[in-house]
């Protein structure tokens, strides 16, 4: 009977370390899965100051936007944690669609080598952070359930394991596009 217990004791310490081993391997490839986003999202802020001084050189006028989209990167720069580097990151989105908004009334601009380079850039980074944002949110998905499954769940709180928030999809991301002939 007491090699029973014996055994049964180990049994339950050897499911608890494996148990306890998984979350920190699924917590660890969150962590890892943020680190690819952001570094997508560090190229893009770093082709940013490229493009503003290139349609500055044409479009002279458009301060505002360009200003917004200089504030709205810093906002990013300066954002500490996961969760306020998503809300800056959507407020960056929609300066840089303005400041292409801008681009599209000046033909010579649009004709300029340097922004259609940088525009190219930028466009192939975004699909990147697409990509990255994704892969984020499964990883994300994976750790949440982890946590919140039976038997995690009975230690999963009491050893830090918090739930982590996922990407959402930006309110333009929702609408589908207007197909006419």
């Amino acid at each position: 009977m007491t090699i029973a217990i014996i055994l049964l004791v180990i049994v339950v310490v050897v499911l608890l370390v494996a148990l306890y081993n998984n979350l920190v391997k699924l917590r660890n490839m969150v962590d890892n899965a943020w680190a690819q986003v952001d570094v997508q999202l560090q190229r893009r802020l770093d082709l940013i100051p490229n493009l503003v001084e290139t349609v500055k050189a044409y479009a002279k006028h458009e301060s505002q936007t360009l200003e917004e989209v200089t504030h709205a990167r810093a906002a990013v720069s300066n954002a500490t944690t996961p969760e306020s580097r998503m809300g800056a990151n959507s407020r960056l989105n929609s300066a840089l669609k303005s400041l292409f908004a801008v681009a599209e009334s000046y033909p010579e601009l649009k004709a300029n080598q340097n922004f259609q380079q940088l525009q190219a850039e930028l466009s192939e980074t975004e699909d990147k952070i697409s990509y990255m944002r994704q892969s984020f949110n499964d990883t994300v998905m994976k750790y949440n359930t982890a946590i919140q499954t039976f038997p995690a769940v009975l230690i999963a709180g009491a050893m830090g394991f918090k739930e982590r928030p996922s990407f959402a999809a930006e309110a333009p991301a929702h609408s589908v596009p207007k197909v006419t002939f």
